[in-house]
């Protein structure tokens, strides 16, 4: 018997061979350059202006309530709009925002107001920008191939991870640059992501039929709600980084109140996030269509949950930076997996919708930040670290109870105390 051949660096970079995901991919890097460096930024500047940690959850929490309201209407925009206006529209946002405070820190009459209408700004652009993107690469690569250009395109969201905070950290503690010329050069770099979109396909949306966004908002989550298995998967994703991925808003904080470090720490803490994914990214490329999907998600869910708690407990600034070195590798893990699966289920009419629904996950971090930051003032940041990580990881052995529940039921067999472990479950 032939046994199947283990999959190759080919494999793993295969989405790229597309050219025209190649160019969306090349937009994705400078895209989430800029954008990770203003996340830096943003949280930098509101710890230097308040020196709270609720002032940093207050930062969040605009920033996901934007993304909670928007976000179903930016899938129903996927679905209905050319992926490139949408594109277009979204990054020119970003690019916009960066300038504009850029300006205000380089003219000295920034005010923290000011970080969150950045907050709602960035919120609004990323509710139609993350669906639309991920749309467009299924539109590009077809299904077959979708997990690897979902795994790929985290890949250069995290591969910018690994100096862009750290750049935007050194920049912002840097007199002569400080943190207004930090933003000016992330909208510089947010203007190369819009010339590259440019160059991308124009295609009309299959169905752009006018209708009620509310109806077409709803109708996605009825249809989510009736298939068991996706709405487990949306709800776990929710719950998941809602409060796992929480210790980033946090970063700030944990780095110069707890470690008495300064600004080029708080890069090099973010950066550590980003190692993990990029050593992880490049295998799970060609790991992330395969069977073995789902047993994958789960183990990097709980370990994600897992080493979040431990984060918490960290003694000292170079044992947490290995710690996030293994959380970035579990988060990217996760995230793409999840992703892919609840795409490979949803039917292509669906994708924008359903990519949106899962992204609220990010507007719930968001909401999340501002009580957990109060939290944090009254029990400690390490406690309340270590409560978003048992949360997160409660959430998958919850989800992996549920999935192996139901896949006992449809094969008829009673659920045993040894099924509830770990192992893959129904396929999608």
């Amino acid at each position: 018997m032939n046994m199947p051949a283990k999959p190759s660096m080919r494999d793993a970079f295969s989405s790229l061979r597309i050219p025209e995901y190649k160019i969306l991919w090349w937009a994705g890097v400078f895209s989430f350059m800029s954008v990770q460096g203003q996340f830096v930024l943003r949280g930098i500047l509101a710890w230097e202006l308040t020196e709270r940690e609720s002032a940093l959850g207050l930062v969040y929490l605009v920033f996901g309530l934007t993304m909670l309201v928007v976000t179903p209407f930016g899938g129903v925009v996927a679905d209905r709009f050319a992926k490139k206006t949408v594109l277009l529209w979204s990054q020119g946002l970003i690019f916009v925002g960066a300038i504009a405070m850029g300006a205000v820190v380089v003219l000295d009459v920034v005010q923290f107001w000011m970080l969150l209408i950045a907050s709602v700004s960035q919120g609004l652009a990323f509710a139609f920008y993350g669906p639309a993107r991920v749309a467009m690469a299924s539109e590009l690569v077809g299904r077959e191939q979708l997990g690897n250009a979902i795994t790929l395109s985290l890949l250069s969201m995290n591969g910018t991870r690994v100096f862009a905070p750290a750049v935007a950290g050194a920049l912002a503690g840097w007199a002569v640059f400080g943190i207004g010329g930090a933003y000016l050069l992330s909208g510089f770099i947010s203007l190369l992501s819009l010339i590259q979109i440019m160059r991308l396909p124009h295609r009309p949306a299959a169905d752009a039929t006018p209708r009620n966004p509310l109806a077409e908002i709803a109708d996605g989550v009825r249809y989510v709600n009736s298939i068991p298995s996706l709405r487990r998967l949306v709800l776990a994703s929710y719950v998941v980084i809602m409060f796992g991925f929480n210790y980033v808003a946090f970063i700030p904080a944990l780095v110069e109140g707890i470690f008495d470090r300064n600004e080029t720490w708080v890069g090099l803490i973010s950066t550590a996030s980003a190692i993990g994914a990029v050593i992880v990214s490049i295998p799970l490329a060609a790991l992330a269509d395969g069977p073995n999907a789902r047993r994958i998600m789960v183990v990097s869910g709980l370990g994600f949950g897992i080493t979040v708690m431990v984060l918490g407990t960290a003694p000292t600034i170079y044992v947490a930076f290995g710690i996030v070195v293994v959380i970035g590798g579990f988060t990217t893990a996760y995230q793409s997996l999840s992703n892919t699966l609840a795409l490979t289920t949803a039917e292509d009419a669906m994708q924008g919708r359903v990519q949106s629904l899962m992204q609220l996950s990010f507007a719930g971090f968001g909401i999340a930040a501002a009580p957990l930051g109060a939290l944090a003032e009254v029990i400690g940041l390490r406690s309340t670290i270590m409560i978003m990580g048992a949360v997160a990881s409660g959430a998958i052995v919850i989800y992996q109870i549920l999935e192996t529940a139901a896949a006992a039921r449809e094969s008829g067999d009673e659920v045993a105390p040894a099924d509830l472990g770990v192992k893959p479950t129904i396929k999608v």
